[in-house]
């Protein structure tokens, strides 16, 4: 039964991905949502030791993957502002909370100060998450700056949690020994695990597929469970292994990229779902007005006053620091912290963990949602390139590729030198196979008829490929035996090409006829984007047109 549960579960977690991309609510939110449901509808689960683990070892491979997947070639350039907020501004941040919580809603000092602390991060997974679903490309390098901000600030909230708990607690412990060591360790044991990672990744050669992804996790596990014995910040140490080893050229790790995509999805929707499912409704409510109070502070005053104010030497531009102080969402990370604060023993006046669930929710539904319109507001959005070069894991899945051609009798290469191809763009003539033999192309050859062009290239990976739409012609269809140029298609429609069946791959004019069984690639395109366009007998047509 319970299997059968979370089939169901991650199944509605796909709909609610799919619901996200197209009506631009964040889909972490709707994860939780939907954990909230099932426990509306009976299912019980207060579990807090077991949420807990679970919320560990998801922060674990999600603070690992937000370092792997952060190129430092893009980051580098904002790299100290985003230290700097990563660190400073979570103490800021989570010490004016706390002064608030304490000053106006009436808290103790302590409680309040760990509230702000719970709360003092940036959630990496949902701030990527609608980076990377809307696309949100931003000018002046500032989605690598919340990119490399939101993936590194969590070990100083974790920190600070730990701190005031330590207090409220009453141990004994030396507040700036754990703050040394929390620090220290973290840091040296991260460079030290990636040093040494790196080097068996170099020198010791993995044979069988998947296994590379086995002795990554394996590194990850090690690495967070010997810095946490001795004293560190594990989540510190992952964060850095990931940056480290995200920046390496290493065999195996395309196999790497898409084990944790995958994995680092599915432990997300897990957190998020079960986040939900954990709370309680009617607690939620009378709490909803607390965390709502706390959430717009955090949202109109202590986040912009610590990012203007750390933000000042550096001179960045007013929308920017807008958009910065707008992307300071809380999520995921928060509510563990606040399910290990109910898990220490300390005693806590309050519903700690429903005050910080109601703040994460209201801050992914309502900052989650003005990302978008208000980036573009700010004149902040960048057309010029998608938001995906800023992280490895979008870069590691490109791989060089290769398009078949063959020379018919008909074809203007006939008689063409290789040389003389005069290929414009990055790519290569890999080789030429003639009469059944593989011929190394030289530039003085000369193409033949029915030879066979291999030319080689760097593949693009795109996200954003809900934009293709592919459809195969069934037998009776009304395109069948009609010409491109006959078909009515919408204006935002544009063939792009045409598979079939012993003739390989066509690029199709409006004279080409399609047949049953032709597997027919169109795009979506915005009605802007559609540019004339000139025919081989000079005629201009609108790109639909010529559909």
């Amino acid at each position: 039964m319970h299997y059968l549960i979370i089939g169901i579960i991650l199944i509605l977690a796909l709909f609610a991905i799919r619901f996200s991309n197209k009506h631009g609510i964040p889909a972490l939110l709707l994860f939780i949502v939907l954990g909230m449901a099932f426990g509306l509808g009976g299912f019980q689960f207060e579990d807090f030791e077991f949420a807990d683990s679970f919320a560990t070892v998801a922060l674990m491979v999600i603070m690992f993957y937000g370092g792997f997947g952060t190129s430092w070639k893009m980051a580098k350039p904002v790299a100290k502002e985003a230290i700097i907020l990563s660190s400073l501004g979570v103490v800021a941040t989570a010490l004016v909370t706390g002064l608030f919580c304490h000053y106006v809603l009436g808290l103790k000092l302590l409680e309040g100060m760990l509230i702000g602390s719970v709360v003092g991060s940036t959630d990496f997974a949902s701030v990527s998450n609608i980076l990377r679903s809307k696309n949100l490309n931003l000018k002046f390098n500032t989605a690598s700056l919340l990119e490399l901000e939101s993936g590194s600030n969590d070990p100083a909230a974790y920190t600070m949690t730990m701190v005031f708990l330590s207090v409220i607690i009453g141990s004994e412990v030396s507040i700036p020994a754990l703050l040394l060591s929390q620090v220290v360790i973290g840091i040296a044991l991260g460079f030290a695990f990636a040093f040494g990672v790196g080097k068996l990744l170099k020198n010791f050669q993995i044979q069988a597929d998947g296994l590379h992804a086995v002795f990554m996790a394996s590194a990850m596990l090690i690495t967070y469970a010997a810095t946490g014995m001795l004293g560190g910040n594990g989540y510190l140490a992952l964060y850095i292994l990931g940056i480290y080893l995200g920046n390496m050229e290493f065999r195996g790790k395309r196999d790497i990229v898409f084990f944790f995509d995958g994995f680092t999805e599915i432990m997300q929707i897990g957190l998020f779902f079960l986040l939900g499912l954990l709370s309680d409704f009617t607690k939620f409510i009378e709490a909803f007005p607390l965390a709502l109070a706390v959430m717009v502070f955090m949202t109109v005053i202590a986040r912009p006053v610590s990012i203007y104010g750390l933000m000042l030497p550096f001179h960045l531009k007013r929308n920017q620091l807008n958009m910065i102080s707008l992307a300071g969402i809380r999520g995921g990370a928060a509510i563990a912290f606040a399910i290990m604060a109910v898990n220490s023993g300390a005693v806590i006046s309050v519903d700690i963990y429903h005050i910080v669930f109601g703040i994460c929710v209201l801050s992914s539904l309502i900052q989650g949602s003005l990302m978008p319109p208000l980036a573009k507001r700010w004149d902040m959005l960048d057309p010029s390139d998608t938001v995906l070069q800023t992280f490895n894991y979008y870069q590691d899945k490109a791989e060089i590729g290769f398009l078949e051609t063959k020379i018919h009798s008909d074809s203007g290469l006939i008689g063409t030198q290789v040389k003389d191809l005069n290929l414009q763009f990055n790519f290569i003539v890999a080789k030429i196979e003639r009469d059944g033999k593989t011929i190394v192309p030289r530039g003085p050859m000369t193409i033949e008829e029915n030879d066979v062009i291999i030319i080689g290239g760097e593949t693009h990976f795109d996200e954003s490929g809900q934009d293709l739409i592919e459809f195969t012609i069934p037998r009776g269809h009304q395109w069948a035996n009609k010409h491109v140029k006959e078909l009515k298609l919408p204006i935002d429609r544009l063939i792009i090409m045409v598979q079939r069946k012993g003739s390989g791959t066509i690029v199709p004019s409006g004279d080409t006829l399609l047949l049953e069984d032709d597997k027919v690639i169109m795009i979506k395109i915005e009605h802007d984007s559609q540019v004339p366009e000139t025919d081989e007998a000079g005629e201009e047509n609108n790109s639909h047109e010529r559909k």
